[in-house]
């Protein structure tokens, strides 16, 4: 295995794919997060790729084809703060992840959404499977 993709929102979130990563780093593998979801998993990607030697990059959706009409940053506040740079993130300097989510279009765009909900696979005995 050369490179590792945890995806923070299945695999434990940042502390457990922090360990992840540390474990993949004794044996000299990559990093590169799994991040097809929206700007707070980006964000926590982010913080695990700045603070791990064995990030080799970061997969992002923003601007990819499929998104028209949910852009990756159609509900946040600080766009600019997700600017690439040569290829590069720069490090998320506000508090938290560095994520200020505007709520006002949250509410406003949620009044018309469609009520969906992530398929729930069971088996033949009603035990909940893995997806």
């Amino acid at each position: 295995m050369a490179i590792l993709q945890p995806d923070l929102s299945h695999a434990g979130g940042i502390t457990e794919c922090y360990k992840i990563a540390g474990m993949a780093e004794a044996y000299d593998v990559g990093l590169a997060p799994h991040c097809p979801l929206g700007p707070i998993a980006l964000a926590a990607c982010l913080h695990v790729d700045f603070v791990s030697h064995n990030a080799v990059f970061q997969e992002q959706s923003m601007g990819i084809h499929y998104n028209k009409g949910a852009e990756l940053l159609d509900f946040v506040k600080n766009k600019e703060d997700f600017n690439m740079e040569g290829g590069f993130f720069k490090p998320l300097m506000k508090p938290g992840l560095g994520v200020e989510i505007d709520e006002a279009r949250v509410i406003e765009l949620s009044k018309n959404a469609p009520d969906w909900r992530n398929p729930l696979w069971r088996y033949e005995d009603g035990s909940v499977a893995e997806w």
